[in-house]
C-alpha cells in the first residue's frame, strides 16, 4: 500500500481546495456561456495585457496545444484577436476585445459570488490571515527560493 501523511500536506489540501474552487467557479459560469478557462484567459490579459499565446499557456499552465482551442472558441465568439507582435512577427498576442467587456463583467460578479461562499464563516481579520499565509506559501515557492530549511 502506499503511505503518506495526507492529512498534514500542505500540497494535498492547497490542491484540492484548488480544484474544489475550480469546480465551483466553473459550476457558477456555465449558465453564462463561459468556461474556466476562458475565465482564466480574460483574467490574465486584464492583468497583464496582451500576451503571447506560449505566455498565456504558461500562465494558466496548460498545454499550448490545448489552450490553441480555448482561444479558437473565443476568437470564433469575438472575445478575443490574435495579433502580430509589433517585435517579433512570428509570434501572436492575445488581445481581448471590446466584446469580451462584458462577459469579463459576469466573470467579476461569479467570482466575487465564489469568494464569498469560499471565506463564508471567516472574519475578516481571519480572511487577511489566510491571503498572507497563502503569500508566504507563495513566495517560498518562489524559483530562486532555498529548497531545504535553513538554520535560523
Amino acid at each position: 500500500m502506499l503511505d503518506y501523511d495526507f492529512d498534514e500536506s500542505i500540497g494535498y489540501w492547497l490542491t484540492i481546495t484548488t480544484q474544489r474552487y475550480h469546480r465551483a467557479f466553473n459550476d457558477e459560469l456555465v449558465p453564462y456561456g463561459i468556461t474556466f478557462r476562458q475565465s482564466q484567459v480574460l483574467g490574465w490579459l486584464a492583468l497583464e495585457g496582451d500576451l503571447s499565446q506560449s505566455e498565456l499557456a504558461g500562465r494558466m499552465m496548460i498545454e499550448p496545444p490545448t489552450l490553441v482551442r480555448i482561444l479558437d472558441r473565443m476568437q470564433r465568439d469575438g472575445l478575443i484577436t490574435r495579433r502580430p507582435c509589433p517585435e517579433d512577427r512570428r509570434r501572436k498576442l492575445i488581445h481581448a476585445t471590446a466584446k469580451s467587456k462584458p462577459v469579463w463583467g459576469k466573470i467579476i460578479q461569479c467570482a466575487k459570488r465564489i469568494r464569498a461562499r469560499a471565506t463564508d464563516g471567516l472574519t475578516d481579520r481571519q480572511q487577511a490571515t489566510l491571503k498572507m499565509l497563502l503569500g508566504r506559501v507563495h513566495e517560498n515557492l518562489m524559483p530562486g527560493i532555498p529548497t531545504a530549511p535553513s538554520d535560523r
